[in-house]
């Protein structure tokens, strides 16, 4: 077979396996969620790219609901952290006793590990305790290891960390720091039901329906899943698009459009780049295509890089969020390759 058949084979049995994962976890899914079907598909997108994702929405949206559901159509262990002031980093990661060894009766050193040692953990309200308890995880999300005294434990794969926060009451809250917010893949915005939804749900919940939801995805295929999402192919092109996308978020760089040197205090990184692009690739498997599109970028543009941007202050006041910095770009920014190539400020960002 050659290059390109082999590479063919695998798109055809990539779009096909993960189009079969994607619906069987929405057929659960569906027993106990009505609706928000925009955050389902961005939840699998991170669990397909090997990403955390942060969700935030006022009380009552099922954000919770949502994740452990999830979590339950996954053969994998599963952890509710309930974050809360008074939490200390051991109480998430672990801590090291002194216990008597019952047959020599020597006092021996043993570790007890923490909650974060799951595969799957849900941490609720993580606005909610103080920023050590916030930092403890940022080993564990980014490295998949958690470190103890001199001692690196080494964490299950597949690990997702999966968070919720409440954006309505800030006092006795913490927000995470841009550090620990940039190493979540996504921040979805989980919004307010339909009519219908919400009638759905106002019939369910005070009936006696009840659903059962069975495992459909062991760890083996996930991580096989997420092999075949990195097996997708993304043109050159779409790359430097991607690429253009983020520098124009940078203040202080050529070329950057006015109404970010006007708007925006902060801008992302390189991980944005990277879980942008990996996203896309998620995408385009999930919807019964075997490369990246434009379409994929600008979709994912919203959820990656809108807690990667800061907007300052006259922008803040003026009531410009990062969504509405992130529109702009999209805008602004053209598709098509000669159009990107030959643009004279697109020229100075790419040589910068």
């Amino acid at each position: 077979m050659t290059g390109s058949g082999v590479t063919d084979a695998l798109s055809n049995e990539a779009i096909e396996r993960l189009q079969k994962a994607r619906q069987r976890i929405l057929d659960q899914l569906s027993q106990t969620i009505v609706g928000q079907q925009q955050v389902i598909e961005e939840l699998l997108i991170c669990l397909f790219s090997r990403g955390h994702c942060l969700l935030e929405g006022v009380p009552g949206l099922a954000k919770t609901l949502l994740i452990s559901s999830l979590a339950k159509t996954m053969s994998l262990s599963f952890s509710r952290i309930q974050f809360t002031p008074d939490l200390m980093p051991a109480d998430i990661t672990g801590t090291e006793i002194i216990e008597e060894n019952r047959v020599s009766g020597a006092l021996e050193r043993r570790f007890m590990e923490g909650p974060l040692f799951s595969q799957v953990i849900l941490a609720d309200e993580i606005n909610r305790t103080p920023p050590k308890t916030q930092a403890a995880l940022l080993e564990a999300m980014q490295e998949r290891t958690v470190t103890v005294g001199r001692t690196r434990h080494q964490l299950a794969d597949p690990f997702f960390v999966l968070a919720t926060q409440n954006p309505i009451e800030q006092e006795g809250t913490y927000p995470l720091p841009e550090a620990q917010q940039d190493r979540f893949m996504f921040k979805v915005l989980v919004g307010y039901p339909s009519f219908n939804e919400e009638f759905e749900v106002a019939r369910r919940t005070t009936g006696t329906m009840s659903g059962q939801i069975e495992p459909v995805l062991t760890g083996a295929e996930i991580l096989e899943l997420q092999r075949m999402v990195r097996a997708v192919p993304i043109s050159d092109h779409l790359i430097r698009y991607t690429l253009a996308l983020v520098r124009q978020t940078r203040i202080g760089q050529q070329g950057i459009p006015e109404f970010v040197q006007d708007q925006v205090g902060w801008g992302a990184g390189p991980r944005a780049v990277q879980n942008l692009i990996l996203g896309s690739k998620a995408r385009a498997l999930l919807h019964g295509r075997a490369s990246v599109s434009p379409e994929d970028i600008q979709t994912l543009a919203k959820p990656v890089l809108r807690h990667r941007m800061v907007v300052n202050f006259a922008a803040e006041s003026d009531g410009i969020t990062t969504d509405r910095v992130i529109e702009q770009l999209l805008a602004a920014t053209p598709t098509n390759e000669d159009e990107l190539t030959r643009d004279a400020r697109f020229k100075k960002i790419f040589a910068s």
